[in-house]
Parts: C-alpha cells; structure tokens; sequence
C-alpha cells in the first residue's frame, strides 16, 4: 500500500493469470468421450476456460454453411439464456440478418438440417428462435472435470490480457462521515477491481481521499482547542470527526452573531468572525508549505488511512494507492489553467474563469467555474489535473470512478473538458454510477462510520446465531462467524439490485436466514462443506468419479447451470453489474437446494456417491469462487 501515485507505481506488481489448460489436453478429453474429432476453434473463443465456448465453436462452425451467414457473425449471435427450460444457448434467427426470408422459417429450416453430433440434442425452432440443449453425458464429464481440476481458477477467462485499469472507489473525506454513498462506492468499488483482476487485467485500486482544503484549516484550528493526542493515536477517525464538529459549532456561532451585528447596520455581512479567520490563516499556511501546519495535517492523514486500512480489511479490500486532492501536484494545476487558456476551452467571467459548455455544443452540461475570483482552483480543475497525471504516470487502458449518480454531471463535465483538451485517452474514463441508500441508521442512530454499521451487523448475526442453542453451542467461533455473515449481510443486499436503483436499508433483512440474503448464502457454503466433511471421502476418488451415474434431470440442471459460470463473468464485465453474479449464484443454490432431496450421498451406493460428491464439489467451488469475487469470506461452519 502507498500514500502517493509515485511509491504505487514503484511498488506495484501485476497478478499473474494461471495458465488455462491446452487444446491438446482438451482434444484428448473429447476423445476419451468417444468424440474423435478435433474441436475447430473460433479466433475470438476460449473453449479450454469456458465449457461453453466448446458448444460455441462447433455449433457455429456447423451453422455457418447451413445458414450461408460468415462464421464472424454466427459465433457471437450465440447467446447463453436466464432460464435453464429456454435452452443452453439460442440463436435468435433476425440477428444473422438475412433478407428476403421471414426469421420464424428460417429458424425451422435451421433446425431440421443441423446434424445430429454428440454434443447437443437436436436443436428446437421456437419462432424466431433457434434453441440449442447440450447432451448431458458430454456436458457433465467436461464440466465438472473442469471445475475440480482448475477449482479457484474455474470461471474468469484472461481477456485483460495487457491491459491496466485504475478503479478509483471509496474515497471518503477525512474528519468527515463516511455516509452511504461511501458504502457502496466501497462494496461495488471493490468486486470490480476484484472482478477485473480475475480476468487478467492489471488492476490499480485507488482511494482518492478528501484530503485538502479549507476544512483542514478548521481541523487545525479546533485540534489546538479541543484535540487529545492519546484519542488521535487511539482512534484517529472518530476524535478528528468529534474535534471538526465542536470547532464547526464554535464557527456557526460566531459567524451568526456577526450576521446580527451586519443587519443591525444594515450591511452586509462581510466577516464570520474570529475562528473562520483564525482556520482560513491555517490554511493558507498549508498550502504556502509551512512545516508546522503541513506536519499537523501528515499527522491527521497518515493516521486515518492507517485507521481506514484495518476497517477496509474487513471487507477484504486493499489498496495499491491511497491518493487524494493533495497529491495532485501545483505544476498540474497549471498544465491544466495553460491548456484550457490556450484551447479555448476556458474564459474570464466576472473576475472568475468558467467553461461555458453551451458554447461547446453540451447544452445539458451548462457552466462550471474552474477557478474562483480569488484564484484558488475548484474540485473540478484538481480532477482533471488528477487525471493528466495518472495516464502520465500508469498509462492505464481504462479508469473507473465509482462515483454516487448525485455526481452525474460532475463527471460528465470532467470527461467533456478531457476530451476538449484533445487527450486521446479521455474516452477511457469511466463513471459507474450507484442509486442511493434510504434510511441508513443503527440503533445508535444516523450512520456517521462504516466500522458502526458493520458492528451492528455483527451484533445483530449474533442475535440471530443464538436463537438456535444447539447450533450455537457448536460454533467453533461465534465472534468471527457473525462478525463474517454479518458483513456478508452487508454487502449482498448492497449488490443484490441494479446499482442505480436506491434500496432501503434493513438490518432485519441483512442479517435473515430467509429469502436471497447474505447469510443464506453463507448457509448454502457451508452445507455444501458439511457433506463433504461427512462423506469423508479421499478427494481422487472424486476426481476420478464415473460421472455417467449422474442421470437425474436435477443433477443435469445443476451441471447446465455451473456451466454458464464463465460466461457470467463475461457478461459482468460488459454491465459491471454486481448483481449480474450475486443473481446467478442465488440460482444456482437454489438449484442445489431443490438437488438435497433427490441427490442423497450418505445413503447412496459408492459409485453413485462419489458422483454425487463430484457434482456438489464443484458447485462448493464455483460458490466459493463466486463469493470471493464479490468480496465475501466464505465460512465452512456456522
């Protein structure tokens, strides 16, 4: 972890991508099934990391001479479906864009010339659709064998190969609340990093704290009256909070009686008072580089994020750099007041500079000052220096601010000044925008921290975990179980909607065993780890299982669906919708809790056991696998 962008750059080392197994190794594994033909491999497809892919590439190699269309617009037309009774993979007839033929004839003449193969039934016109469903004797052998094989590797494909991203999430302001907007910058902010990196992305992971300006003249200030080192050292994000509201309520005071004083005279108020004064002076010292004030605010930084490291473990979230309004340097700030000047993107308004975006043809964007009559910078100019500076310095292929949809037009007017300024890497810039949390509050109170919310969680997971005597005399560890499933809690509610959809925010519901929750999750982990704990059986002969005993219609479901995995991560990338993966895993646990019934283990003869083990294993990992990647901690009892 750095504090700055050149100590991250120094330090930063890219994840390496496990090696996907061969194409000679697959070849083999179809031959061992009977299949003696070598698989013809789609440029663009990755079939030794995604099942899937194999049923791609052979259904479009074939379907490309039936259909007369290239095999660079069959292939991609092939799309996976959200319910297993529509298909494995449906190919909508209009999408091949053949004309002069209506698509509902087209897709049954489709169907009835499709050979019969080993992979797929025969193909089904449904309408416009042509549906194919995959052969399960072939479809279970390759997936499963491939999931036990690769286990944490099974899922992500390497499409990020040479590529670097920046996910800039988080970034509280210090001495300030973390508020909702900050949670879920965190939660969403962190799976994608996390999902980036899987799929072999470089991945920077940057908090860009609120760490500069006037407010820490304020801080300063109200740390001479009222600050305690011993509370700084013990708990720097709290006292610095207490010390700015005590000093905030001193400033309102005084700034209140002077408006008295100018309305008795009939002026107008000019001056807020002694401390106002007294915090712009320790400001100014900052930014003139006294040493007395700059150590003071080193002092309250280093230590907060010092702080903020131990509550962000927790979510299992790191970072590579912990940047902020202060890095940006003085000469950036003036590459930027230069370029606009000289480009014409700027200009004087009443002793102020703006950037009229009207005049620029983006009526929506309206005006935004860049800097004031004072000739002190706003927000906007540190972020478009912010910007210059990180492609100068990581050359990144993307960046993505994990930003509240309240900042919409902030953002839209850095992204338009950046491409105004003829940077070609401007259209690299991304906003990941997220509704809004209602009603955050513990029984504490409004939600000032994220260490208070996740404490209430933990508290209330106890709660719940103890209304069971006999399960909770058996858990190893209470502390960390609730601590863990409350926290899971947490962040599965965060991500369970479309992030631009607000949702209001329910501990009782967070921390239930009943519906699509967190700990409901958890549970369905640790099930699965206490069948394999119970069948007690050697992994190899798992491995190695007779996959052919998994006949039952649920067992099929359940493989069809582990087999989608990979492309969920796909399609996640394209939405960067956290709920794309937490709605899928939510599927398949419910397809595993229906399979309980039906797919006995202990009670089976061994042969079908070890098969059974082999299914339920496989779906353990890609649970796991997928609770990972969303920033989970998967327990193994509870």
């Amino acid at each position: 972890m750095a504090t700055n962008d050149d100590a991250a750059v120094a330090q930063h080392t890219r994840k390496e991508f496990p090696a996907p197994p061969s194409l000679e190794s697959l070849n083999e594994r179809l031959q061992s099934l009977s299949i003696d033909d070598p698989l013809p491999v789609y440029a663009d497809s990755n079939p030794t990391s995604n099942p899937v892919d194999i049923y791609r590439c052979y259904i479009a190699h074939h379907l490309a001479p039936i259909t007369g269309v290239d095999i660079s617009l069959v292939y991609p037309a092939l799309e996976w479906t959200q319910t297993l009774d529509k298909g494995d993979l449906i190919v909508a007839a209009p999408r091949l864009r053949i004309k002069g033929r209506k698509p509902d004839e087209l897709a049954k003449e489709w169907a009835e010339k499709f050979p019969e193969n080993p992979y797929t039934e025969r193909p089904r016109a449904d309408g416009t659709f042509l549906r194919f469903y995959f052969k399960n004797g072939v479809l279970d052998n390759l997936v499963l064998s491939s999931i036990l094989k690769r286990k944490e590797n099974y899922g992500p494909i390497n499409t990020g190969k040479g590529k670097r991203v920046i996910v800039e999430f988080s970034s509280p302001n210090i001495a300030k609340p973390f508020h909702a907007g900050h949670l879920r910058s965190t939660i969403i902010g962190g799976f994608l990093a996390n999902l980036h990196e899987s799929c072999g992305w470089d991945t920077i992971r940057m908090n860009y704290l609120g760490d500069w300006g006037k407010q820490f003249g304020i801080l300063g200030v109200g740390f001479k009256r009222f600050g305690s080192e011993e509370e700084l050292v013990k708990d720097p994000i709290h006292h610095l909070f207490n010390v700015y509201v005590k000093i905030n309520q001193i400033i309102s005071a005084e700034k209140a009686e002077e408006k008295e004083k100018a309305d008795a005279a009939g002026e107008k108020q000019t001056y807020n008072g002694p401390t106002d004064d007294e915090a712009r002076e320790f400001f100014a010292r900052m930014e003139a580089g006294d040493a007395d004030a700059v150590a003071l605010w080193k002092r309250f930084r280093e230590l907060s994020i010092e702080k903020y490291k131990d509550t962000y473990s927790r979510l299992n979230i790191s970072y590579d750099v912990y940047s902020g309004e202060s890095q940006v340097s003085k000469e950036a700030m003036d590459t930027v007041t230069r370029l606009m000047t000289e480009k014409g993107v700027s200009e004087e308004s009443e002793g102020a500079v703006i950037v009229d975006f009207v005049k620029h043809g983006a009526k929506k964007l309206g005006k935004a000052i860049v800097k004031k009559k004072d000739g002190t910078s706003l927000y906007l100019t540190r972020d478009i220096g912010a910007a210059m500076e990180r492609y100068e310095k990581y050359k990144f292929d993307k960046m993505i601010y994990v930003v509240a949809c309240q900042q919409e037009l902030h953002l839209q007017q850095l992204f338009k000044i950046l491409g105004m300024l003829d940077f070609e890497w401007a259209s690299k810039c991304q906003h990941v925008n997220f509704g809004m949390v209602l009603g955050m509050s513990t029984r504490k109170g409004e939600v000032v921290f994220l260490d208070d919310i996740l404490q209430e969680a933990k508290e209330r997971m106890h709660e719940v975990m103890k209304k069971n005597e006999d399960k909770y005399a058996q858990v190893e560890d209470p502390e960390f179980i609730s601590d863990t499933v409350g926290r899971t809690g947490v962040m599965i509610q965060d991500m369970s909607g479309k992030r631009i959809n607000n949702y209001k925010f329910e501990m009782d519901r967070m921390t239930s065993f009943e519906g699509d929750t967190g700990p409901y999750l958890q549970y369905a982990h640790t099930r699965l780890c206490s069948i394999m704990r119970k069948a007690n059986v050697p992994l190899d002969k798992i491995e190695n299982a007779d996959l052919t005993l998994l006949t039952e219609p649920h067992a099929t479901n359940l493989v069809r669906c582990l087999a989608q995995y990979p492309d969920v991560l796909q399609q996640t990338l394209k939405t960067l919708e956290p709920t794309t993966v937490v709605t899928y895993l939510f599927k398949m646990t419910h397809l595993l809790s229906s399979s309980y019934t039906v797919l006995h283990v202990l009670s089976s003869e061994e042969n079908v056991k070890h098969a059974r083990l082999a299914l339920y294993e496989s779906a353990r990992i890609v649970l796991n696998n997928g609770m990972k990647l969303l920033g989970l901690t998967p327990v193994e009892r509870m």
